[in-house]
Order: C-alpha cells, then structure tokens, then sequence
C-alpha cells in the first residue's frame, strides 16, 4: 500500500507545479525549448572529443563566474536586480571552446544563481537556462561554422585580428537575438498585457546589452590570448553589474511598486517640467485625474487580494493604450494620474473616455465557490487641458482637473468632465456616460474628493 502512495503523491505534486497553471500553447512552448536544450547538449557531447586543454580553460572561465556572482552577491546586488551580466563568461565558452561547452554552461550559472543569489520559480529558472544555452549553442556554431572564412595570413596581423573580432561580435549578436525572442515570447505568454517594447527593447536596456556584448567581445579577446587576463576584468565585470543595479534603484525610486506606474513624486516632478515647457513653447497640454469608482466597495465584497488585481489590470490598461511620451503615474490609492503632451482639449477628451469605456469592459474574475464572478470596474475621470496660449502652471492644471473629476463623481460616476483652461477654469464640457455640463460655481476648492467615492 505504501508503495503505491508514493507514485500518487509524486504525480500529485507534479500536477501541482505552477507550469501547468500558464497557457497549453505556452506550456508547450516551455517544454520543447527545454527538450530542444537537452537533445542539443547530447548531440553535441556525442560529436566532440573534450581535451585537457577545452576543460580546463572551461573550469577556470567557470570559476571566474563563480567569484563574480559571489562579488556581486556580497555587494548585495541580489535584491531586485531584473538582469546580471555574467554573459561576460559565458561569450568566451562559446567561442573558444566547442559548442558542448556553450550548452551547458549556462546551467552552471543559473544553478548558482537560484542557490546563492535569488530564488525563483523552477521552471523559469530551468526555461531561462534552455534558451540560454540554446542561443549560446547557436552562437558558438555560428563562430565555428564561418571561422574557416577568416584570413589565413600571419596570426598577429591586423587584418585577421579584426575580421576575428567582427565575427565574435556578430555570434554574440546572433546569441541576443536569438535568447530575445525566446524571452519575449514566454513573457508576452504569460502576461498578454506586457509592453515587450518597454520591458526589454527600451534604450536604457538596449545600451545596458550593448555594455554587456562589448565588455564580453574584449575579454573573450584577452582570455584568447592570456587566459589569465579574465582574472584583470573581474572587478571590471563587478563594477558593471553595480551599474545595472544602481539603474534598477534608480528606477524603483521612480515607480510605484504595486502598478510599476510612475509614483506620485515621481509623476510631480516630470509632469511640472513637461508643463512649464508647453507653456513656453505655446504647445497644448492636458491631464487627467482617474478615480476608481466605490473602490471600498471593491476591497469590503471581494477582499483586498481582488482589490490590488483591479489595480494592476487598471495601470496595465493604461500602460497599453497611452503613447510612448504621455506620463502614466499612481497619484494615490485608487486614484491615477495622466499627463498627456502635444494634445488638445478635444483630443484630450477622447482618449479619456476611450481609456473610461476600456476599463468599463475589463473582466476581473473574483474566485469564489462557484467559478467565481465578475468584477465590474468604473473610473470616473476629470480632464483638464491646457490650449496653446495658455499660460497655467501645474498646481492650476492639476485644480481644474481635481475640480473636473469632482463634477464626474457628483454627476453619477464613470463618465468624463473636461475643463479647459484656456478662459480661466469657465470653460466646461461633459464626455462619457452620464456626463453633465455646468458652471464652475459649483466646483469644490483644488484638491477637494467625494465623501462618496
């Protein structure tokens, strides 16, 4: 009987892993890059004949990672940084040594990686090292394959030298790319929403590769001539990992940790700078203040877990719709901020109420006993807009807008108010459902929120 328990358990558990929680066509995807890893390392390991040589330039590369992983763990790098820049190591495996080598050893480094540095979740550590290794396989065949092409004539010349370097650099190109698109399309997988562009194609993250690639090119350069010289770029490797994670600080200061939005300081700052400039250059300008209709309402029925879900499907809402220079930011708890650059007081109008109807129609599912029920989610949103000629600061434009979404609440909820600024705040029109005109006498002091939202 107890033998039989156990091959239950075993499959009670393996059901249970997070993996099959994802999407099939995503699972499945998970599965056969991993598979695909796997039968690469085989097919590589039966075709190469390993030499003293290969292994131990391959354990000593493996050891400088090692002691970079364990520096940058002890300069306690390890909380929050999204990337690591131990391809350093790994870009000289894939070229000087044979493809066996660059299929592997990205195991290496994530196996140190989930034990001394972070834990994550299984399965995205064992997919990360498949594609991993899978683009580094393609690197270093990519290398091996054309290598033949170079100039044959005396090894130190000039020529051959670049032509080598060019040829590192475009492996490790085809390595990026190819890791890339793997990443993105697991990422894209699992969360639909996700801005791929943002998240990893912006240009900070794009020069932060481009460091990495080059900082790799030089050392595969000088461990091919002196293996001894990885151990010179090791606090050069260091120090631009401290790089990578004094940017994710700087970041984190700026967002806000539950919507990844910017947060309200942060929101401030930028959008009294963007303000200031309209004005000068006679441009228009517009914000909008977003609250989420009876959000206590949302937190008492459905609980603070299906409270933050309403949040975060909100901020992934406007994140998806905005333009790539409007400022999204989380102004309070329930409540956003826009800054909408080069947009007129129309203009400014329908992209509120196009965001209003598109979180109308948001299905956020609270689980429950039976199947769960869907949450319905309103924002009411004031709109104020600066117009070309206007001459309002940001504490004025942030009135009109607070006065705006005041008249929105009062009037019914999720619909749109507008005020433009450009005759002093006189100047009131309705958009949305339920949207209601009037006279500005009627509006509270700046700042002032319904007792009722």
């Amino acid at each position: 009987m107890q033998m039989t328990r156990r091959p239950l358990r075993r499959m009670t558990a393996i059901r249970a892993w997070p993996l099959w929680s994802l999407p099939r066509w995503l699972t499945a995807f998970i599965i056969v890059v991993v598979a695909l890893n796997l039968a690469a390392v085989g097919i590589a390991a039966y075709f190469t004949t390993i030499t003293e040589k290969d292994l131990g330039l391959f354990v000593f590369l493996l050891v400088c990672m090692v002691l970079a992983v364990e520096l940058s763990k002890k300069g306690g790098e390890q909380g929050g940084v999204w990337k690591d820049v131990q391809g350093v190591w790994e870009l000289p495996v894939a070229i000087l040594l044979p493809p066996v080598f660059a299929l592997i050893v990205p195991i290496a480094r994530i196996t140190m990686t989930q034990l001394r540095v972070r834990r994550g979740p299984l399965h995205r550590r064992v997919f990360t090292g498949a594609a991993v290794g899978l683009s580094y396989g393609a690197a270093s065949v990519t290398f091996h394959g054309l290598s033949g092409l170079l100039p044959q004539d005396s090894g130190g010349s000039l020529v051959r030298s670049t032509a080598w370097t060019f040829l590192v650099l475009l492996s490790a190109l085809v390595k990026w790319a190819l890791n890339k698109a793997m990443i993105m399309t697991a990422v894209k997988g699992a969360n639909p929403t996700e801005n791929i562009r943002v998240r990893m194609l912006a240009g900070e993250k794009l020069y932060n590769d481009a460091a990495e690639i080059c900082v790799g090119v030089l050392v595969t350069y000088g461990v091919a001539g002196n293996p001894l010289l990885a151990l010179v770029a090791l606090p050069v490797v260091t120090l631009l990992q401290r790089s990578l994670a004094h940017m994710q600080l700087v970041i984190d200061s700026r967002a806000d940790s539950k919507t990844g939005l910017l947060n309200a300081a942060t929101w401030e700052r930028e959008s009294t700078a963007e303000i200031a400039r309209a004005v000068r250059t006679r441009t228009p300008m517009a914000v909008a203040l977003l609250d989420i209709d009876r959000f206590k309402g949302i937190n008492d029925t459905y609980g603070h877990l299906v409270g933050d879900q309403v949040i975060k499907e909100i901020a992934r809402t406007l994140d998806g719709m905005l333009r790539d220079y409007d400022l999204a930011g989380r102004f309070g708890g329930e409540e956003f901020s826009l800054l909408l650059p080069q947009t007129r007081a129309v203009d400014a109008l329908r992209i509120a109420e196009r965001v209003r109807a598109n979180i109308a129609g948001l299905s956020i599912i609270a689980p429950g006993a039976t199947g769960g029920e869907r949450v319905q989610v309103t924002v009411s949103i004031g709109v104020a807009a600066l117009d070309s000629g206007s001459k309002r600061e940001y504490a004025e434009l942030m009135a009109a807008a607070d006065a705006a979404l005041y008249r929105a609440k009062d009037g019914g909820r999720d619909q749109v108010q507008m005020i433009s600024t450009t005759r002093g705040l006189s100047a009131v029109s309705g958009a949305g459902r339920g949207a209601a005109n009037g006279s500005q006498s009627d509006v509270p002091s700046a700042f002032q929120r319904a007792q009722s939202s």
